[in-house]
């Protein structure tokens, strides 16, 4: 059967680093699992998969990051004593996560970089597609990037990538693509990968966010990818070999809500963003508004 007879149903969210960035609280909490007021990154993402029909989500893991299952399991202690307070909602709340998808976990072992990060996922996906999802960032389900990647996979077989503008001076900072034109605006041709180049040396401003929508026959390829920038296998590197060898490539062009929490500046915008949306929060916009007024 090939890729373009069938859509993806599994995501792969890489979620083994040392987020060394927040630290010291990423000494003993994920990064993934820091909150977003009651509600934490990873729930977002695995959420996004799972909107998109792909709720069958293999989370890459390391040691001391257990806590990232745990919290999609079944906590039938805190339920019964919720129960006994008449705390229904709250009940709810934490059954949600559990409803969104199976979660599967692997470990990652050694950090050798986002590609080898994606290949301990070869034994769980097998030779379906598969969507990729970053643990550090995601997009707004009403914008509906990953479904349109998904449908579009499923048509073309192959790779899709998101893209991104971004300003021409932040290029060193991302991958970027070289891309044609299609009979789609918000859908090109990538021609070329490249791992945080010069500006310079740029082919656009088109950058790689952290959404893919993968064959699995790119599994024996990452086996093969030698380590490149940083000394990592990089999931760039495998996709661009793929392409040069004749698998089609093609991105969207996403113009809607991503939110990042990479790091902290990030985070905590991100934070503030979703505060302001909440109905459930009295005061805090018109506070926000206060505090504003007092900064330079």
């Amino acid at each position: 059967m090939s890729d373009t007879s069938r859509r993806a149903t599994k995501a792969v969210i890489p979620a083994a680093g040392n987020a060394t960035r927040f630290l010291p609280v990423t000494k003993a909490v994920p990064k993934e699992l820091l909150p977003l007021i009651d509600k934490p990154v990873l729930e977002y993402i695995v959420e996004e998969a799972a909107a998109a029909g792909a709720d069958d989500v293999l989370l890459v893991t390391a040691r001391g990051k257990d806590s990232m299952i745990d919290y999609f399991d079944v906590r039938a202690d805190l339920e019964t004593f919720l129960a006994e307070k008449g705390k229904d909602a709250a009940i709810e709340a934490i059954r949600a996560p559990q409803r969104l998808a199976e979660v599967h976990a692997v470990r990652q072992g050694t950090a050798l970089g986002l590609g080898h990060a994606v290949g301990r996922a070869a034994a769980h996906v097998g030779d379906e597609p598969f969507a990729v999802l970053l643990g550090d960032e995601f997009c707004d389900l009403d914008d509906a990037l990953l479904p349109r990647m998904m449908d579009l996979q499923a048509e073309t077989g192959g790779i899709v990538l998101a893209l991104m503008e971004v300003p021409k001076e932040d290029v060193s900072r991302w991958g970027i693509a070289s891309v044609a034109p299609t009979g789609d605006a918000d859908i090109v041709e990538v021609t070329g990968l490249v791992e945080k180049p010069s500006v310079e040396d740029a082919p656009s401003n088109l950058s790689l966010i952290g959404r893919y929508v993968l064959p699995g026959s790119i599994f024996p390829v990452i086996d093969a990818t030698e380590p490149g920038r940083g000394g990592e296998i990089q999931l760039t590197d495998a996709m661009d070999t793929m392409r040069a060898n004749g698998t089609p490539v093609h991105g969207v062009i996403f113009r809607g809500r991503r939110y990042d929490t990479g790091e902290p500046t990030a985070y905590l915008q991100t934070l503030v963003e979703l505060a302001t949306e909440r109905d459930d929060l009295p005061g805090f916009n018109a506070w926000l508004r206060e505090f504003s007024a007092t900064l330079d």
